[in-house]
Formats: structure tokens, sequence, C-alpha cells
């Protein structure tokens, strides 16, 4: 049996809006499918996002750029150091179950700390990942035609001072950690996006295919083993 195929972008550092814009492109592409699944990888400039049950009051300054998404849950924070990642997924294909998708995207995260030693776990009726009572990486998506976009953020060395900008999620935002702070010592963004994509290949059982960003533009039909 033919492993389905996911086009991997690393977008490296990379503008929120920018990124949001491309996401949309990607998801029509995908809707139509003109595209396989593809995976964008990217370390955002400071930003703050809001999701759709973002309460106002839960931003305490507006001294960095603000966008309102169509992601789920409330606000919170990417920067440097932070590893971000949006599954562009048709879940028509996976069952098109969306809380079995948050469990694999859970798992990701789990798996990948799990690598550096750190014991991770999610909490029931709480989103992200947790080690203990701090959180460690929030997970927000979006679905339309059952095709996935936004997605999830694993502060990596991220400057967690910055999150004291809002009520990350509607908590303190001491409730933060990273792995920096798990481990006492310094970790890259770049070895942790290789462990990270190891295992999104085998909680998705897929094969993730590196793709330049200007070559999805003159890509023609592909069905989703990967065939043109």
């Amino acid at each position: 049996m033919t492993m389905n195929r996911t086009l991997l972008v690393d977008l490296e550092t990379r503008d929120y809006k920018e990124t949001w814009d491309l996401q949309l492109r990607l998801l029509e592409l995908r809707a139509q499918a003109l595209l396989p699944d593809i995976l964008l990888l990217v370390e955002h400039p400071h930003v703050i996002t809001m999701g759709k049950s973002a309460k106002p009051e839960n931003v305490l300054s507006k001294t960095l750029p603000i966008y309102e998404v169509e992601r789920g849950g409330d606000v919170t924070y990417h920067g440097y150091g932070q590893l971000v990642a949006y599954p562009i997924l048709d879940l028509s294909s996976r069952n098109r179950d969306i809380r079995q998708y948050l469990r694999k995207l859970e798992r990701v995260l789990i798996g990948t700390l799990a690598h550096f030693g750190i014991t991770a776990q999610r909490i029931e009726g709480r989103t992200g990942v947790w080690i203990g009572q701090k959180k460690i990486a929030s997970i927000g998506v979006a679905v339309r035609s059952w095709i996935t976009f936004h997605g999830f953020a694993l502060n990596v060395s991220t400057d967690l001072s910055y999150f004291s900008k809002i009520n990350p999620c509607g908590y303190d935002s001491a409730i933060m950690t990273s792995m920096t702070e798990q481990l006492g010592r310094g970790v890259s963004i770049s070895e942790v996006k290789a462990l990270l994509i190891h295992c999104f290949e085998n909680v998705f059982d897929t094969e993730l295919e590196t793709t330049r960003e200007e070559a999805l533009g003159g890509l023609r039909k592909l069905d989703a083993s990967g065939g043109i």
C-alpha cells in the first residue's frame, strides 16, 4: 500500500498576516484537489491572535500587532523561538473526525517532547499540551469543507515574558513554559523541527516531502498518493 504524501513547506521566519494569507490560498487549492495535503512550518515575529472565542479583556497590551482569525480558542501569542505548524489536510479521507484530528496533533507534540526527555500530556477539558500545570504548546484549528488550517504552536526557546501582554487562552501568563525552561538549556528550532517532522509522519501515517513554496503554484493536480 502506498503511503500518503504530504508536502512540507518550511517558511522559516515569516510575517503572520502573510502566512495567514498563504494558508487561505492553499486551503482553496486543497479543497479543489489541486494540491495534496500540506504541512507549513514557521516562526513568526511577535504577534497576538484572537480566536473565535476570544474575550477582548484577555488582551492586556496592544503594543503588538493583533489579528482576529478563524481558529477556535481565545487569545494567544506567537513570537521568535516558537515553532508553529499549520497542517492543511483533507479530513474527508480521515473519517471527518475533528476530535480525532486534535488528539493526533497532541500526540505529535507529546511525542516530540518525549524525544527530549520531557513528559507532557493532554488535560481533559483544556486545549494544548501540558507539563503538570504548565502549558508548553497551544492548539487552535479551523476546518472549512473538511480541510484543516491554523494549527499549533510549541514554545521552544520563546521569551515567555511576552505572554504577559495577554491572558493566554484566558489563563494567567505565568502558566506558560518552554522547552528551554524545562530543560535548563538552550534548544534550537532546527533540532525540534527535525523530530516534530518524524513524529508527524508516524502519527498521520504519511510521508513528508520537502517542497519549496514557489513550487506550489506550479504543481498540477495530484492524487493523494502523489501521482501526477
